[in-house]
């Protein structure tokens, strides 16, 4: 086999490696990447709404309190379950050293965090934003207790993006009229004019003569 012919089929195999080569998709940015920490502008409100002793299943609603005089934009505010405690408080098992939250199952969550936390999205309510001092709309949070403890706290953070405020309206200045400048007389104008003068005896021909010498 002759180089120019190996050198030929090496290039096409090359070539035909890179168009059957899958694509690794591009990482696209999460829901939650743009957002930032609300803590100290706005706060849960967890309410049990349900218990189920035989699975050892708990439901709560869960809604967003402003706490601040700023807007927020409703369709970007995201609840976090950040950890879970005992009833003393710790958030650690004493035997293994895990967390509670991974002993949890959680059901019906919009996502997970880069460090494998669960969110929930706030439903969208009456108005576009979360104004303040007022409550969004609950999201609902369904836990699984798979060690079936008897007693534990969710507990939650808040993300979410500020409305930014409206840019102020530009005032255009009203359009400056040009002063009207009077018309200078045509000299035809100016003829007919000294024409009439002399019939009528204002002024005579001798005079209007003179009047325009040199």
């Amino acid at each position: 086999m002759s180089r120019n012919m190996t050198l030929w089929r090496l290039s096409f195999a090359v070539i035909l490696l890179g168009l059957l080569w899958p694509m690794v998709p591009e990482s696209s940015a999460g829901p939650l990447d743009q957002l930032t920490d609300l803590a100290g502008k706005a706060t849960v409100v967890v309410t049990l709404k349900g218990r189920d002793n035989f699975n050892s299943e708990y439901r709560y609603d869960v809604s967003v309190k402003n706490l601040s005089a700023d807007t927020f934009i409703g369709d970007s505010l995201f609840i976090v379950l950040d950890k879970v405690t005992n009833i003393g408080g710790e958030e650690r098992e004493n035997l293994n050293l895990d967390t509670i939250l991974s002993r949890m199952e959680v059901l019906g969550q919009d996502g997970e965090t880069q460090d494998g936390k669960p969110f929930f999205q706030i439903p969208a309510g009456s108005t576009t934003d979360l104004t303040p001092y007022s409550q969004s709309p609950p999201a609902s949070v369904r836990l699984r207790n798979k060690d079936y403890l008897i007693v534990f706290t969710p507990s939650f953070k808040v993300l979410g993006q500020k409305r930014p405020p409206p840019e102020p309206k530009q005032t255009q200045a009203a359009p400056v009229q040009p002063v009207a400048t009077p018309p200078v007389p045509s000299r035809n104008s100016v003829d007919k004019l000294i024409q009439l003068l002399i019939k009528k005896g204002v002024v005579t021909e001798e005079e209007w003569r003179k009047a325009n010498q040199p």
